[in-house]
């Protein structure tokens, strides 16, 4: 049994001719679109205000002897309870936020109190005279 010859332009054994004119296709479905599941492109998070607050307040409370601290405890708090209602972002800020002023209250405080003790100290013994 003898092979048909090669034809460049389709099958074997087959008329083809490549210079004809297509014959219209009968209409067919478009293919299903295909979801993609992993997750693409999603809208930018907005981050919370009161933890942004939180967190600059805390660095500043350094310097500002504590007095800010305070405000970056109460505004880090807030900013948490806003955080789980609206689903924004910030809540790492607002934990930073919450850490720093804790510990820098918290550095203030024994400041101060070593600083009274020192000062009472100093006065009080001044008070007494020792004669030789």
């Amino acid at each position: 049994m003898a092979q048909p010859p090669y034809d460049p332009y389709g099958g074997y054994g087959q008329q083809h001719d490549p210079y004809a004119v297509p014959q219209p296709q009968p209409y067919a479905q478009p293919a299903p679109v295909q979801h993609n599941y992993y997750g693409g492109p999603s809208a930018a998070q907005s981050t919370n205000g009161m933890a942004t607050a939180s967190m600059v307040l805390g660095l500043v409370g350094i310097f500002f002897c504590g007095f800010t601290s305070v405000l970056a405890i109460i505004f880090g708090h807030v900013a948490h309870g806003q955080i789980k209602r609206t689903g924004e972002g910030g809540s790492g800020m607002a934990t930073a936020g919450l850490v720093l002023g804790y510990i820098v209250a918290v550095g203030w405080i024994i400041f101060w109190i070593f600083y009274i003790g020192l000062w009472a100290a100093i006065v009080g013994s001044s008070g007494t005279s020792t004669t030789y």
